[in-house]
């Protein structure tokens, strides 16, 4: 990976333009107004102490030939103290400097002064600032009415701007170390996080290969724990899966393996040996009753996939679970008599529900189907649908019932009790449930020695007739 592209390169950098641009808020902040109110200081001063000099001088223009004078003139002001004289006239005048507070010095340097020279032009107070060679003076100039003289105060601003190059200087410094430190702080930050970035990548990585046996273990309480632990969730979440998917199949292949090997089984028999009519039409309705079996375990493996893909369709329409209980024991009760057993219908008034009446009746018939195939001979069977509080559809048997560490699992894929009455594939009562769950419903199983209950619990839907179901389809 390029280093300059990586998270610490571009935390440090986001850190780098941070602070750059704090100290780029706080220099704009404070020293061009810093500088600016010192300037307007000292210019407040000079234009203090102007006039009172400007009035003296109107009163004796001759007062600079006093040394006192010029002594105090220049104390008071803190300035160089220039008395100009107008050599020409406006527009453009021309002054001479006819005295100075500093004896002995030449004043050509302020003879084109450009404040001077604007009072002179005007006739009135000016003041501002001006650069005299590498330094800036504040400055004052005050004309002396109609005398042709010009009072001009200079002040020298390097120690005045002193404090503010000091600050500027001490914030390029904080400036220089606040950028390094963050370009360090951003580094070490994202190496820790990189890191743990990193694990969560490898963790990643043996799940996407098929492997859940390693635990994810991050203890820390921000976002990056809560991501790891949320990939552990995954983890064990895929792994459960991954075992269900695993037994599935295995499961899948037994129970298609074993009505295959009988009817292989058969099919030499019918081949090889010289059999009479009634073993071959013994072998025959066997041969008939393994391919029934697996035409069942196709359609229950079919269902499962369209459930679990979710392109199962399920309507949410008003049923009649009464109706319902009355089409399960008239299909079933041929087979009920059959096998020796007993099937009763047991009807509490109405039953209306919201559901679907193709998935209600499915469901029926898995529950039927289980109560007669998993009971002895001798066993009664009641189908019972009824109202009150709730709808329901009920199927109980006074068979020898469930053990209660097999009722848990009764629901469970491919789950089938080791009792020897125990046969199928194990898939009628889990396509069952999902499709109750489906209808907005549920399935629930109670059990008890010489008492089995499987109940559907449906919706309730209002007062319910043939007639309106006709008009709502």
């Amino acid at each position: 990976m390029n280093p300059l592209r990586s998270v610490g390169a571009r935390l440090s950098l986001a850190l780098a333009v941070v602070v750059a641009g704090a100290l780029g808020a706080v220099y704009l902040f404070v020293v061009p107004p810093l500088e600016r109110n010192l300037v307007h200081a000292k210019l407040s001063q000079l234009r203090r102490v102007a006039p009172s000099l400007r009035t003296q001088l109107m009163r004796d223009p001759y007062g600079f030939n006093d040394p006192d004078f010029v002594q105090t003139a220049q104390s008071a002001a803190n300035a160089r103290v220039v008395l100009f004289s107008i050599l020409a006239p406006s527009p453009v005048p021309a002054l001479q400097a006819v005295d100075d507070s500093r004896q002995g010095a030449s004043s050509s340097d302020v003879e084109s002064d450009p404040i001077a020279l604007r009072a002179a032009t005007t006739l009135e107070a000016q003041h501002g600032t001006v650069s005299r060679g590498d330094e800036r003076y504040a400055e004052v100039a005050e004309p002396l009415d109609d005398t042709g003289y010009v009072l001009l105060l200079s002040a020298s601003l390097h120690d005045t701007l002193g404090s503010v190059h000091l600050v500027q200087h001490r914030l390029v410094i904080a400036g220089i170390a606040a950028l390094l430190a963050s370009v360090l702080v951003g580094f070490g930050g994202a190496a820790m996080f990189a890191r743990r970035i990193r694990r969560l990548e490898r963790a990643a990585d043996r799940i996407a290969g098929g492997r859940f046996d390693e635990p994810l273990e991050d203890t820390t309480s921000d976002e990056l724990g809560e991501l790891a632990r949320a990939f552990d969730r995954m983890r064990l979440r895929l792994a459960q899966l991954d075992d269900a998917r695993r037994e599935f199949i295995a499961n899948a292949s037994h129970e298609l393996r074993t009505p295959l090997f009988s009817l292989g089984g058969f099919l030499e028999l019918l081949t090889d040996e010289e059999l009479d009519e009634a073993t071959r039409a013994e072998f025959l309705e066997t041969m008939r009753e393994q391919v029934e079996r697996l035409a069942r375990l196709a359609g229950d493996l079919l269902d499962l996939s369209r459930l679990d893909a979710g392109r199962l369709r399920v309507e949410h329409e008003p049923i009649e679970l009464t109706e319902v209980a009355r089409a399960l024991v008239d299909e079933f009760q041929g087979v009920a008599r059959t096998g020796d057993r007993s099937l009763e219908l047991e009807l509490d008034g109405a039953a209306p529900a919201l559901g679907d009446d193709e998935r209600a009746l499915r469901i029926g018939r898995a529950l039927v189907e289980n109560a007669l195939r998993h009971t002895p001979r001798g066993t009664r069977v009641v189908v019972r649908a009824g109202g009150g509080g709730r709808p329901v559809l009920e199927v109980a048997d006074d068979g020898p019932g469930i053990p209660a560490d097999e009722l848990a699992r009764v629901f469970e894929r491919f789950y089938r009790g080791d009792g020897s009455l125990a046969s199928g594939s194990g898939l009628g009562l889990a396509i069952a449930r999902e499709l109750a769950e489906r209808m907005g419903g549920r399935l629930e199983a109670e059990s008890e020695e010489g008492r089995t209950v499987f109940r559907l619990v449906l919706p309730a839907a209002p007062t319910f007739s043939r007639e309106n179901a006709l008009s709502v389809s």
